[in-house]
């Protein structure tokens, strides 16, 4: 069985997140940039799955300009066997890279494909979702846990998922897309060995065109500004001084 997992180029999560002075968008320049953690946990799942015998291949594919090349590699450094980089300098939306990632399923025929549950730049949680409405296939979101039963087609996984209840395990026939949540696994870090490999192996570069998708975007941004600055809070003396500073100042009771 093949596994698809798709990753995405983002700001580092450890990095303070700046606005441009004139409101057009996020500061990106000399900022640094790191695969999505959601994706990283799903390319970790992928090469657990490997190992374990239910996977011979793990191909991961990144929309976005040439420097994502570098988080390609990154996967390549963890255990991938192959690369796919579909190359745009377009803010593409969820919805064109659904699209563009079912132009590389029909090629790949993955029997699972497995999509990190969002994205921490702009927070969308949707594209897996979309995927699998696209392919046509079953999907489980939010999974904390994934069991292959039975690989290749008519095989089933069972995914325990996580929902506002509690814990839900469902069965899904295979090939189906799965979205990760944090809890799936703790991403393994790429030896030094495997990132010079990772160096010199060859991506496959596409561009949207050949899957016949357009990057223009659907959605026009107005402004971009950062929230307002949490208020310092006050001591009270009593609860009666507490209920009073609720009731007029607050308004919620």
């Amino acid at each position: 069985m093949k596994i698809l997992v798709p990753v995405k180029r983002v700001v580092d999560y450890n990095v303070k997140i700046r606005v441009k002075p004139d409101g057009t968008g996020v500061e990106l320049g000399n900022v640094k940039m790191s695969m999505n953690p959601f994706d990283e946990i799903s390319v970790e799942e992928a090469l657990r799955l490997r190992e374990a015998g239910k996977a011979e291949e793990v191909v991961v594919v990144s929309i976005g300009p040439a420097k994502a090349e570098e988080t390609l590699r990154t996967a390549l450094a963890m255990g991938a066997d192959r690369a796919v980089l579909v190359e745009t300098d377009d803010a593409v939306e969820p919805l064109a890279v659904a699209k563009i990632l079912k132009g590389v399923a029909d090629a790949e025929k993955p029997g699972l494909i497995i999509v990190g549950k969002q994205a921490i730049d702009d927070d969308s949680n949707q594209t897996g979702q979309m995927l699998a409405a696209l392919l046509g296939l079953a999907q489980a979101t939010f999974a904390s846990k994934i069991e292959i039963e039975a690989s290749g087609p008519g095989g089933k996984a069972t995914v325990t998922r996580e929902v506002d209840g509690g814990l839900q395990t469902i069965d899904v026939k295979l090939p189906a897309v799965v979205t990760t949540d944090l809890r799936l696994n703790e991403p393994r870090y790429a030896s030094l060995p495997n990132i010079m490999k990772a160096k010199k192996k060859p991506l496959d570069k596409k561009t949207p065109d050949d899957f016949g998708v357009s990057t223009e975007p659907r959605i026009k941004v107005l402004k971009t500004e950062e929230p307002s600055g949490r208020k310092a809070g006050i001591k009270v003396k009593s609860v009666a001084e507490l209920v009073e500073k609720l009731k007029v100042e607050a308004g919620v009771l």
